[in-house]
């Protein structure tokens, strides 16, 4: 079992902006942070991270928590099992009460292969050759720990001889049980390796490169506990500080790539896991805000993987360009035959992203027939309605110019007039929220609320209003509005101000509501017209809150 004081002290070392941001990609939203929510579908970010508090929670469907419960939910894990992986996501080192973890062993045995690798390099003469005649130096070598994995009888003996339990070794993804279920049989031989690093520095898995001519050259971990491609970059543990000092960040395609721009200099750079970039890949790159620099083989698979790749970044926000190497080189190439300037200056002169998918776009239609241009057209726009519309406005003349067709094609503006009458809208629902968060953060004030209102004049909101008076503090839309910094807790002055101009809307509607409600006892119809348009409004718009009288309901 965990012990219950390391379960707490893990607790006070993460940051549940840190922990949601590694599988959600999430926005700075006041205090808050906001995204998708990733338990259901929506386009409308209504999922808030709360720094202050240690909580998410969403609006739309109501799940909300902790690092621990969010790590559960998002995994499908149990309580310890969630405790496990945020201490491996974290490089935190649990204590136990007897026995030891999953995510323990796997790291042990991942840690103990990687040795081993490293020193099977330097007994590999064409290993390591290959390796000097792509111009990598032996500091680059050391520093990536790059080795050698030979034979898979090799690589079971070792495990054996380490005393590596081999279920173990088969969890963290070095080995596979056969088909047969008889044995197990080693899932990298014969390769130059490159151990792939979380974030936090913490042994994840393995790449290999074959040098015998394998068909497939690279193969890489298999989904582990541990190992997830899709929210890995190979590198980017000894990058990231670069990244958050010079606000860059270098996308590159191979493993070697991101060695060889280490070695000249640019230190900024990663490589993803021999896929595409995917939407899962945005949190990590969020991170310290850098420009993304997309150096990419100037060959067609590099440019299609460009374009794929600034059409997801541009769309979601990210500020950044394209370098495409020319003549079918890769970067890796040009810096093992001395062009690093060549590549130094290519990097300072990245296309954007925007005007680079516009015109990659285009170039996929041949523009002189009609119907290929307006395929070109609608492929396009549909690609620029994903910006907002400052964005979208200030890149349509350009398109309108690649297409050659009428800026007018891409649409009117937005209509103001009716988003000032949506925000009109709301701010009846602000009010009353407003006075709510107070009330959930200073219950001191509730007395000088129900003074002068009465539950039901809270509308939609009377069910939370109740909610709250009789304590109900887990209410998961009590816990929504914890965290939502659209509503500011107020202070005792500042709550009778609002209190005061939402009595008087109140007093206003309800006084037309009485003036033409025909059932109604003329006496009584005569009392309430009365008591609010010479008592209650006059005393309000003074500066003084009336005492609620149930007479009026």
């Amino acid at each position: 079992m965990i012990d219950n004081s390391s379960i707490e002290s893990l607790k006070s070392s993460i940051d549940i902006v840190d922990v949601v941001g590694s599988f959600v990609e999430l926005k700075k939203a006041g205090a808050n942070y906001k995204a998708n929510c990733p338990f259901h579908g929506e386009k409308t970010p209504s999922f808030v991270v709360s720094p202050s508090k240690q909580i998410y929670h969403c609006f739309g469907c109501g799940v909300g928590g902790d690092s621990i419960k969010f790590v559960m939910e998002m995994e499908k894990l149990s309580y310890p099992e969630a405790i496990e992986k945020l201490a491996s996501m974290h490089n935190f080192s649990l204590t136990y009460t007897k026995g030891s973890s999953d995510y323990s062993d796997a790291k042990r045995v991942l840690e103990a292969i990687g040795q081993w690798y490293v020193k099977n390099l330097n007994q590999n003469t064409a290993a390591k050759q290959y390796l000097l005649d792509r111009g990598i130096s032996q500091s680059s070598i050391e520093r990536f720990e790059i080795g050698y994995v030979p034979s898979g009888q090799e690589v079971m003996q070792f495990l054996t001889s380490a005393l590596l339990p081999l279920p173990k070794a088969a969890e963290a993804g070095i080995i596979a049980q056969s088909e047969n279920g008889q044995g197990y049989y080693a899932r990298l031989v014969e390769r130059i390796t490159f151990p792939i690093y979380s974030a936090s520095a913490s042994i994840v898995g393995f790449g290999g490169r074959t040098i015998t001519n394998h068909p497939a050259k690279y193969i890489n971990s298999p989904q582990t506990k541990l190992f997830n491609k899709s929210r890995l970059l190979y590198g980017y543990h000894l990058a990231k500080e670069s990244i958050y000092k010079n606000k860059k960040i270098i996308i590159c395609e191979g493993y070697l790539d991101v060695v060889m721009f280490h070695q000249a200099g640019f230190t900024e750079a990663v490589a993803g896991m021999g896929t595409a970039l995917t939407t899962e890949h945005l949190p990590m790159l969020r991170k310290g805000d850098p420009k993304v620099i997309l150096a990419y083989d100037g060959d067609k698979a590099g440019v299609s993987a460009a374009l794929k790749a600034a059409q997801m970044l541009s769309t979601a926000g990210f500020d950044g360009g394209v370098v495409l190497f020319p003549d079918g080189q890769d970067p890796a190439d040009l810096i093992a035959k001395g062009q690093s300037e060549k590549v130094a200056t290519l990097l300072r002169d990245p296309k954007p992203l925007i005007p680079f998918v516009i015109e990659k776009i285009c170039e996929g239609y041949d523009l002189t027939d009609p119907r290929a241009k307006e395929a070109a057209f609608t492929e396009v726009k549909q690609y620029l309605e994903g910006m907002s519309q400052i964005i979208k406005e200030a890149y349509i003349p350009l398109a309108s110019t690649v297409l050659g067709v009428a800026p007018a094609m891409f649409g009117k503006q937005t209509n103001l007039a009716q988003r000032q009458e949506r925000f009109s809208q709301r701010r009846d629902d602000v009010a009353q929220l407003g006075i709510l968060k107070t009330l959930l953060e200073k219950p001191e004030l509730i007395d000088t609320v129900l003074n002068v209102v009465d539950v039901s004049m809270f509308a939609q909101y009377a069910g939370l209003f109740s909610a709250l008076l009789v304590g109900e503090k887990d209410h998961p839309q009590l816990v929504g509005l914890s965290v939502d910094d659209t509503f500011q807790v107020m202070n005792e002055d500042e709550l009778k101000d609002v209190l005061r101009n939402f009595l008087i809307k109140h007093y206003d509607t309800k006084l037309k509501s009485v003036v033409s409600d025909t059932a109604m006892p003329f006496a009584k119809k005569s009392f309430i017209i009365r008591k609010i348009k010479t008592d209650i409004i006059p005393k309000l718009k003074r500066g003084e809150l009336v005492t609620f009288d149930e007479k009026l309901l």
